[in-house]
């Protein structure tokens, strides 16, 4: 795919302009007290896998509206000390898989929350096992229009609500040390860890690579892969559904989103990214932290010649060096 999007020097400069609902910090805050149980924690199961230098658990905490969602909890076999807690969300269309597909986290000294994704996991990966009980709003099948017509019944206010609840669940695991949580995501993942560092003020550090829900009517109009395509599609059926669909989108706008947050932030994109086009990145990442009242810190490295896959295992090893650095490790 050739570029197609900004040239780098105009992303570098990229800070869009974004239709911010007037309530839009009402909206989360009513949202999450709502689901804000005193103990997220419903079960803590241990789980043989087969591996000896990595224990896990299958832990269930409580979501949006108090649902059941699932996850995988791991720590490296014999550490006896709290560990910095990684809470990391899967892309979309994926669940959470098995616990032995994702030990990079683990490996590298940490312990690892992989959240399930509610009524996703049956696209790529090994499924999943969180189902999402509110799913009779108008919308299409997918889930970037389930209940795209109204903000509090979108898909994507009962996922992100999830991922700021997962933060809370892994905070109350044995072995995990509360004050030093860091979100991790790619793709819809990146969009979720993104939202979780805008809603949660005292996160230690996020990493966030080829965010989805980022810079959202740009995108529209510039792709129709993957999840935005699904909107396109619902919307060219569904017509003059369009000023609903995108007053709810604007619920969970990335760019919102990162003007909020305040924890150092190390991103990654590919420049001929067409599923999560890069302008969306950068508009995150020109405007994170401006409400923070301080300088956050922050990096982004751009692979000009690569797609959603990005910087891949070059940039993993990126992220493991910036994080050990940022937490002092």
């Amino acid at each position: 795919m050739p570029a197609f999007d900004l040239s780098l020097t105009q992303l570098e400069h990229h800070h869009p302009d974004i239709e911010e609902p007037a309530d839009f910090d009402a909206f989360w805050l009513s949202t999450l007290k709502e689901s804000g149980h005193a103990d997220p924690l419903v079960s803590v199961r241990p789980v043989e896998t087969g591996l000896r230098l990595t224990r896990t658990w299958d832990v269930t905490f409580r979501g949006f509206a108090g649902d059941p969602v699932r996850a995988w909890y791991s720590r490296p076999t014999g550490a006896g000390e709290l560990l910095p807690a990684v809470v990391e969300f899967a892309g979309y269309g994926r669940g959470r898989g098995l616990p032995h597909e994702r030990l990079t986290w683990v490996n590298a000294g940490y312990a690892h929350l992989l959240m399930d994704n509610r009524g996703q996991g049956d696209q790529y990966g090994c499924g999943g096992d969180t189902p999402d009980p509110h799913t009779g709003a108008p919308g299409g099948p997918g889930p970037a229009v389930r209940g795209l017509l109204a903000p509090e019944d979108y898909h994507y206010r009962r996922l992100i609500t999830d991922a700021v609840r997962a933060v809370a669940a892994v905070r109350s695991l044995p072995g995990a040390d509360p004050g030093q949580t860091v979100a991790v995501g790619n793709s819809q993942g990146g969009g979720l860890a993104l939202a979780v560092a805008g809603l949660v003020p005292d996160l230690a550090a996020l990493l966030v690579t080829a965010p989805l829900l980022c810079g959202i009517r740009r995108a529209l109009d510039l792709t129709d892969a993957g999840p935005y395509g699904e909107i396109t599609a619902y919307l060219s059926v569904h017509r003059g559904a369009e000023r609903e669909a995108l007053r709810t989108l604007s619920y969970v706008e990335g760019v919102s989103f990162a003007r909020r947050a305040q924890a150092p932030a190390h991103f990654g994109v590919g420049l001929r990214d067409v599923v999560c086009p890069p302008s969306g990145a950068y508009g995150a990442f020109n405007r994170y932290g401006e409400l923070a009242g301080v300088d956050v810190r922050k990096e982004i490295h751009a692979y000009p010649f690569n797609g959603h896959e990005g910087g891949e295992a070059v940039h993993v090893r990126r992220q493991l060096d910036w994080l050990a650095g940022s937490l002092g490790r």
